[in-house]
């Protein structure tokens, strides 16, 4: 694999405070994203008391080239127990923030729409406080799956885009670029009051005039956040990184989504999907939505 340039490199963490949260992890029998995807973060944000779930798996019905979650064609039943044993997680690191994601579940007629809304329900009744963040595939087009989701109320509904049009059919085969702006659309739509998340990678061989017009494509459907981070090849099996992109484009195009209207733009070579998604809590005060009655 390509050499990492010197601002990739990542601090080593304090390990009795990782150490802790591996604890909770395995003693709740979950399943992590920053561990499954080999997350560079996950030294930080363990270290933070913080971790960002992973549902459903940990094995994906989905091969992506880019991702280090192992893939399954049929993967096991969901586990009934799961969202009190996340919601348990919650409640032991103190989190005022969750984010929970789940593998694609393409042979699950609702994509594990029911499953993400039994986990909201859970944290919500043993830690209130805490505001939700769900970060979701796209449940191949299941618009009704998806309502089902947006009615659970979580604070911020995240859906990541991934990358250029030109480059889906490489990086991600059985996504479609469309499909993405529309589910982003649709949960803006379908709850107003919510804040709309999305992420790309890049060192995949976009131009910045493309992952321009992601951000205003983006910025069309009323999307709210924006996070750009550097793709990293997990193994020599995975896609190949085509360049490191400097620090100093990744701030261009920090000043170019705040120009658009991005509520919070997050870009920096170590960014991802959840990288500090705790600080939604401060901007949340900064731009307050009001949830409607039904």
């Amino acid at each position: 694999m390509t050499v990492k340039p010197d601002w990739l490199r990542v601090k080593a963490p304090q390990w009795e405070r990782v150490g802790n949260v591996k604890e909770i992890l395995r003693d709740l029998a979950l399943n992590t994203v920053c561990e499954e995807a080999s997350c560079p973060n996950i030294g930080e944000c363990f270290q933070a008391g913080t971790a960002t779930f992973l549902i459903m798996g940990p094995a994906c019905t989905r091969a992506c080239p880019y991702c280090d979650i192992d893939f399954e064609k049929k993967p096991k039943a969901l586990d009934p127990t799961e969202p009190a044993r996340l919601a348990e997680a919650v409640r032991r690191m103190r989190l005022n923030h969750v984010v929970i994601t789940s593998v694609n579940r393409d042979d699950l007629p609702d994509g594990g729409a029911a499953q993400f809304v039994r986990c909201i329900e859970a944290v919500r009744t043993v830690s209130p406080q805490t505001t939700i963040e769900v970060l979701i595939p796209d449940l191949c087009g299941n618009w009704e799956a998806l309502e089902i989701i947006l009615q659970a109320a979580p604070e911020v509904l995240n859906h990541n885009t991934e990358t250029v049009p030109r480059l889906y059919r490489r990086v991600r085969p059985q996504g479609n670029y469309q499909r993405t702006m529309e589910l982003l659309q649709l949960s803006r739509q379908m709850a107003p009051w919510l804040y709309t998340k999305s992420g790309i990678m890049v060192g995949l061989g976009e131009t910045d005039a493309e992952v321009r017009q992601v951000m205003q494509d983006l910025r069309a459907v009323d999307c709210d956040i924006l996070t750009i981070g550097q793709y990293l090849q997990p193994s020599q099996k995975h896609l190949q990184v085509n360049d490191f992109v400097t620090p100093e484009q990744f701030a261009a195009w920090q000043a170019y989504g705040e120009e658009l209207g991005f509520l919070q733009v997050v870009s920096s070579p170590l960014t991802r999907s959840s990288y500090h998604a705790e600080q939604v809590r401060e901007l949340m005060q900064r731009y307050p939505r009001k949830k409607i009655a039904e």
